[in-house]
């Protein structure tokens, strides 16, 4: 059977302000906005890229670590080191939730909204193996 042409287009991310969330990860991660409507607003990274961010007027942020109100989703980011990151990503509004004592590779944060997203070390070796393994 022959598979279609799917393309992933973007990950879209419920805010009660698509606005102020796009901006704020364009601010985080060199973004630019490209499409913006009154309930909708895209976005794309330098390599390329997109995060929208629909309107979601009844939005209650997830409770992470706890799980009463779950995470759907989170966008995780790759940085050479944390420290400069880490100072960037706090002036913007996140909040820090957990450090790398549990696990050396990634850093645990929330955007104003209360989404999670994590800012990990770049593992080249990870993406290289994966690049020379056949597809399933």
């Amino acid at each position: 059977m022959t598979s279609p042409s799917i393309v992933l287009h973007s990950v879209a991310i419920d805010t009660p302000d698509p606005e102020r969330l796009a901006a704020f990860y364009c601010n985080l991660a060199g973004g630019r906005v490209t499409y913006r409507s009154d309930d909708w607003v895209e976005t794309q990274y330098p390599t390329g890229q997109r995060l929208s961010f629909q309107l979601s007027p009844d939005y209650v942020a997830p409770t992470w670590p706890a799980n009463t109100v779950p995470q759907q989703a989170h966008v995780d980011f790759h940085v050479p080191e944390y420290e400069a990151a880490h100072a960037h990503a706090l002036s913007l509004g996140a909040t820090f939730l957990e450090d790398e004592s549990a696990h050396a590779d990634f850093r645990v944060y929330a955007d104003p909204d209360g989404h999670p997203f994590c800012l990990c070390l770049e593992q080249p070796e990870r993406y290289e193996a994966a690049e020379s393994t056949p597809q399933a």
